[in-house]
C-alpha cells in the first residue's frame, strides 16, 4: 500500500497559495479519476483507490504545512506503510514556477513540512515531488511569498504541472524510481 500525501494549509484562505500547491496536486489528482470518497482520519482527508492494482491512499493533512508529521506518522501507523511507501508533495521556492522533481532520501531543508515528517518518521528515506513555485521578487520574504496566492498567468499554467504530477506518481508506482526521475525530472 502507497501513501501521497499532499502539503498544504487547511482553511479558505490558503485554497491558491503556492504553499498549498500539494493539496492543489491531491485535488486534482483525484477529479481526474472520477472523486472517490472522501474519508476523515488521523488528522487527514484521504482518499482510498488503486492504481494498476496497488492500493493507494491519497492524504492531505489537515494540520497546518509545519505540523504534517502528525498526520502522516499516524496514517503509515494505522495501515502499516513502510517509508519506501510514501511520496510527500510539497512547494520549493529553490525550483522556479513549473518545475518538478522527484528525489528520495534527501534532507528537509527549509520546507517545515517536510521537517515535521521526518522528525515523526524518523527518516528521511522516502519520496518527495518538490514542486516548483519561484522564489519571491523584490522585498517580499518566504513566508509572505509561499502564503500568497499565484497570479492569473500562474494560474492558468499551473494544470499543466499538476498533470504532469500525476504522471510522476503513477510512473514510481508502477515502473520505479529511476523511470520516473529519468522521464520527469526536467524543467518545464
Amino acid at each position: 500500500m502507497w501513501l501521497i500525501a499532499g502539503l498544504g494549509n487547511p482553511g479558505k484562505k490558503y485554497i491558491l497559495t503556492r504553499h498549498n500547491i500539494g493539496f492543489m496536486a491531491v485535488d486534482s489528482y483525484i477529479r481526474n479519476i472520477g472523486d472517490p470518497p472522501e474519508k476523515k482520519e488521523h488528522k487527514a482527508l484521504t482518499y482510498h483507490f488503486t492504481i494498476e492494482g496497488q492500493k493507494v491512499i491519497m492524504a492531505k493533512p489537515q494540520t497546518y504545512m509545519n505540523d504534517s508529521g502528525e498526520s502522516i506518522q499516524p496514517l503509515m501507523n494505522f495501515y502499516k506503510i513502510t517509508p519506501d511507501k510514501l511520496i510527500v508533495i510539497h512547494d520549493e521556492v529553490d525550483f522556479p514556477f513549473l518545475t518538478n522533481k522527484l528525489q528520495k532520501d534527501r534532507s528537509p531543508g527549509g520546507q517545515n513540512g517536510v521537517k515535521s515528517i521526518h522528525q515523526r518518521v524518523g527518516t528521511s528515506d522516502y519520496y518527495r515531488i518538490r514542486l516548483g513555485v519561484g522564489r519571491p521578487n523584490g522585498k517580499m520574504d518566504v513566508a509572505s511569498h509561499v502564503l500568497s496566492p499565484f497570479n492569473k498567468e500562474e494560474l492558468e499554467e499551473l494544470p499543466e504541472t499538476l498533470s504532469r504530477t500525476a504522471d510522476v506518481i503513477e510512473t514510481l508506482i508502477c515502473e520505479g524510481f529511476n523511470k520516473a526521475a529519468t522521464e520527469f525530472n526536467v524543467k518545464a
